[in-house]
Formats: structure tokens, C-alpha cells, sequence
């Protein structure tokens, strides 16, 4: 999961992607980036750390021009730094920069092909730059010096053909313009909008990974851009759309939806914040139904994801809501930390319990979902600490049973808390006095009512069922040797960093 942003304006960008980066900080706070045009030259700054620590007025300044794309980095594989912050760039052909969101699956494949076939060096372990030199090699087989949007539309057609996994990437070209395409199933998001500017100068175009960056920068939304579509925005500010895979099946992640996504997007026609309503809707009928004489005093979010399904669950059970938590916000999420024992200390960092809304009650705890249940754990037994007489603990989302592979961190399968468990057993194990999650039909009817015309979610990391079709156990052994918590603290070289990260950066749970 990763936020990306490009725009082709009549005037200067820099604190529009800016601006468009801070509201998509959500989806990543490992490094940000950002790649202007002007004059026949590139302008970049990337640096780890988050949009305000990324950029100072000194490189604001130095990103001229009124086009440029922009990224902000969750890292999955790979390691936190600056070499693997985007957006990437090849100087050939013409000079590209690429900022990408997702996971290719097939690309240890495509690292051989691009190293033996098209002689391209890749510099770092990012899929993204494997995707940039693949985009860079189909423009390359165009053989023109000036090059259109057909031919743009062509080099597209042809990364469908190679790549495999979950991508939505927007690449600046030199001097042509902007093209911004996602994956034949649609996995991860990507919108575009338009406006039109002051003193009648014509049109000003946006792309980007949630409408709440169009929103915010006052552009109009004008939809998603389609499963294996592609849009390109010319430096002169003309656009034009192609479907550029021949077979397409939108199936877009559902976990976006419970969890990564702001609730004031729309996704795929799906408004976020109505989504989780009817999740919390789902829950409380749920719960009636196992348990219709329940002693629940009271219906605790945990914050923040989770507070849209709490307060309608709470409605609907007819018992009262109350925020329990106080969130100190300078924690990024502690699933993608490397090491049990930093993911513990940061739960206690992050959240604080009002003891007031916990003492001699029975207290229901709402909770977006559980991946390794580490977080869980921490927080039920801060519950009980603050003087609940019963915890006990709903997930919005079914048991996460296996690894995500389209560009979520959702660890080795062994990591998981929901993998070869039951329902008793992770209650078990968090600490709670019963646990209750979210039946995968109804999370899937949550999502669909808001677009009934979405052929499928993916839910992987529930089902095990994988939408492309090239995943198989040996693949899932490779990311989750990847992904281990042994591993990521392998590639951290220096976990005194971690520390203080841990201390000094935000995010959410």
C-alpha cells in the first residue's frame, strides 16, 4: 500500500503534489517523493520520513514546473530508505520517472528478463523500479523520437502483457506528459479528476491513489480509471483513456475498504464511510443472532479505522457508545514493525485508556480487524487494567488467514494469528472473554451495496483464493521468508533507528 498522485496543470505544482501527498500520508509514512518538469529537465526530491519532513521550502523551490508526480512509500519488501523511496527514473528512453502502488508477483521473473533480454540494471530489491524499467523498455521498442498517446497507449498494452500482481503507477514522461494505468483486475486504487482555471487557461488534470487528494486540491472527480485502463495527460494538457488489456475482471481489494482507505473516499464508486456503516450493521445483527441476551455495557472503538462500524454496531445493539482510547498520533502502525518486542512497547505509546469509560463494566471492543493479534492482545489487557469487569472484542473483517501479496505488509502465514485457528483459540490467545468477527458474505454485501456492479473483491487474506491466478505455495513460502519479522529486522541496519522511529513518526494502527 502506497499513495500516488500526478498532475498536469497551467502553473506551478510542487504544492499542489504537496498538498496531494499530505492527504494520502495515510498510506505510507516510510518516504515521500516528488518529480517535476520544466524546460526540458527533471526536478526530484525523495527522502524517508514523512510528507513535511520530506521537503523543505529550499527543495519546494527547486520543483519547477507545471507537471510532476508524487508518492508516499509503505514498504513491504525490500528495507526503509531513502534508495528505495519514489518516484524512480531511467533517463532511457526519453527520461521517466514512475511512482507505483502494489506488488508485481511475477517479478523476480521479469528482473531475470529485463537483466538477460533488455539489458536494463536495476539498482534496488523494489518491484516499482522493475515496473518502471519494463514500461521503459516497451516505449523503447516504439523507436520514435517523438512519441504520442498511441504509442503511450501501445508500451501500456504490452506491460499488461508482462507484468503480473497488483499495480496502479503513474509515470511522468518527458516532455510527452503523464500516463497513470492499474491492473487488468483492478486491485489497488486509482481515480482522476479535472478543473478548470482561473482566467479561462483551460483545464488543469489530477490522478491519484483516493478522491480525497482530488477533493482537497478543489479538483472535480471524474471517475476511477477502469480495470487494465490507461489515462494519459499531455504536457499541453490534452487527455485521452484507452482499455489497454484485452481481458479485465475489476476485483478490487477489499481490504482497502476495511481498513487503508480514508472514510471520506470514494473507491470504485464505493463511498468508504457507508461501507463501514453497513459493516457495523452487519455485526450487530450478527451478534443478536449468537448471543441475543447479551450483557454488553458498553461499545469501545478502537481508534480510528474502526469508529464508523462501532457507532452504528452500538446503535443497532442498542447499548452505548463511548470512545475509551486517547491516540497519541506520532506512531506509525505497528503491524509492519519489524520485532514482536518494538510492536508491544509502540501499542502502549499509541494508546491510552480512560479508565473512567472501562471500570466495572462489561465492554465490547470494535476493532477494524486482526492481523497478528499482537495489537489485540495489548489493548485487551489495557482494558482490563482500567478496570473492565468483561472484554470483549469484535473484528469488522473475517479472521485474516493468509498473506496479502498485492502490496499490503500481512506477514508469513505462520505470523498470522487467524492461520489454522479457531475462533475460541485466537480468543484465546488475545486475552478476550469472547471474540466475534465478521462473516465474509456480509463484509462482501458491506462493500457491494455501494457498487453493484463490481464483479468481485479480492479478499485473499481471508480466503486464500488469489485473483490472478499465480500464486501458489511456493510463491507464498518466497513472501513470507520476505516479510518474516526475522527478516525485516535483518534489513533494518540498525534497530536503535527503529526506536526512534517508532517515537518520532505517525501513522495509525
Amino acid at each position: 500500500m502506497c499513495g500516488i498522485v500526478g498532475i498536469v496543470g497551467r502553473q506551478p505544482v510542487n504544492q499542489a503534489l504537496y498538498d496531494g501527498l499530505t492527504m494520502l500520508q495515510h498510506r505510507g509514512q516510510d518516504a515521500a517523493g516528488i518529480v517535476t518538469y520544466d524546460g526540458g529537465r527533471m526536478y526530484l526530491q525523495k527522502r524517508s520520513g514523512l510528507v513535511r519532513d520530506a521537503f523543505h521550502t529550499r527543495h519546494m523551490l527547486d520543483l519547477r514546473g507545471n507537471i510532476g508526480i508524487g508518492h508516499v512509500r509503505y514498504p513491504t519488501t525490500g528495507c526503509s530508505s531513502t534508495a528505495e523511496a519514489q518516484p524512480f527514473y531511467v533517463n532511457s528512453p526519453y527520461g521517466i520517472a514512475l511512482a507505483h502502488n502494489g506488488n508485481l508477483t511475477n517479478s523476480e521473473q521479469l528482473k531475470e528478463e529485463l537483466y538477460r533480454d533488455d539489458l536494463r540494471h536495476l539498482n534496488t530489491e523494489s518491484d516499482s523500479e522493475v515496473l518502471l524499467n519494463v514500461l521503459a523498455h516497451e516505449l523503447q521498442r516504439v523507436g520514435k523520437l517523438r512519441i504520442d498517446a498511441e504509442d503511450v497507449f501501445s508500451a501500456v498494452t504490452r506491460v499488461h502483457q508482462r507484468c503480473r500482481g497488483a499495480y496502479a503507477a503513474v509515470a511522468l514522461i518527458t516532455g510527452v506528459g503523464i500516463v497513470a494505468f492499474r491492473d487488468p483486475y483492478g486491485i489497488r486504487p486509482l481515480v482522476f479528476g479535472k478543473r478548470e482555471t482561473e482566467l479561462g487557461l483551460g483545464c488543469e488534470y489530477i490522478v491519484a491513489s483516493e478522491s480525497v487528494a482530488i477533493d482537497a486540491l478543489g479538483f472535480e472527480l471524474v471517475r476511477d480509471v477502469g480495470a487494465g485502463e490507461a489515462v494519459f495527460m499531455s504536457v499541453d494538457g490534452r487527455i485521452a483513456t484507452r482499455d489497454c488489456a484485452p481481458q479485465t475482471m475489476l476485483s478490487p481489494c477489499i481490504f482497502e475498504i476495511v481498513y487503508l482507505a480514508r472514510p471520506d473516499s470514494i473507491i470504485d464508486g464505493i463511498s468508504v464511510h457507508k461501507a463501514r456503516m453497513r459493516m457495523g450493521e452487519h455485526l450487530a445483527r450478527k451478534i443478536l443472532r449468537l448471543w441475543p441476551e447479551h450483557d454488553i455495557d458498553v461499545v469501545i472503538p478502537i481508534p480510528d479505522t474502526s469508529r464508523t462500524a462501532a457507532l452504528e454496531l452500538a446503535n443497532d445493539l442498542g447499548v452505548k457508545y463511548r470512545e475509551g482510547f486517547i491516540k497519541n498520533r506520532y506512531i506509525p502502525r505497528t503491524f509492519i514493525m519489524p520485532g514482536q518486542a518494538l510492536r508491544r512497547k509502540s501499542v502502549r505509546q499509541k494508546l491510552n485508556a480512560i479508565d473512567l469509560e472501562f471500570r466495572g463494566k462489561n465492554v465490547l471492543l470494535v476493532d477494524d480487524s486482526i492481523v497478528r493479534g499482537t495489537t489485540s492482545g495489548q489493548i485487551i489487557q489495557m482494558a482490563r487494567e482500567a478496570g473492565a469487569n468483561k472484554v470483549y472484542f469484535a473484528s469488522a473483517a473475517p479472521p485474516v488467514c493468509y498473506p496479502n501479496v498485492y502490496g499490503i505488509d500481512m506477514p508469513a502465514r505462520d505470523e498470522l494469528i487467524g492461520h489454522n485457528r479457531s475462533v475460541d483459540e485466537i480468543a484465546e490467545l488475545i486475552g478476550a472473554d469472547w471474540l466475534v468477527y465478521q462473516d465474509l458474505e456480509d463484509l462482501i454485501d458491506a462493500c457491494r451495496r455501494g457498487n453493484a456492479e463490481i464483479q468481485g473483491f479480492d479478499t485473499s487474506c481471508f480466503t486464500g483464493e488469489y485473483v490472478t491466478g499465480d500464486v501458489n505455495a511456493g510463491y507464498l513460502d518466497y513472501i513470507g521468508e520476505m516479510r518474516s519479522d526475522e527478516a525485516k529486522t535483518r534489513r533494518e541496519p540498525d534497530n536503535g533507528l527503529m526506536d526512534l522511529y517508532a517515537t518520532a513518526d505517525a501513522g495509525r494502527s
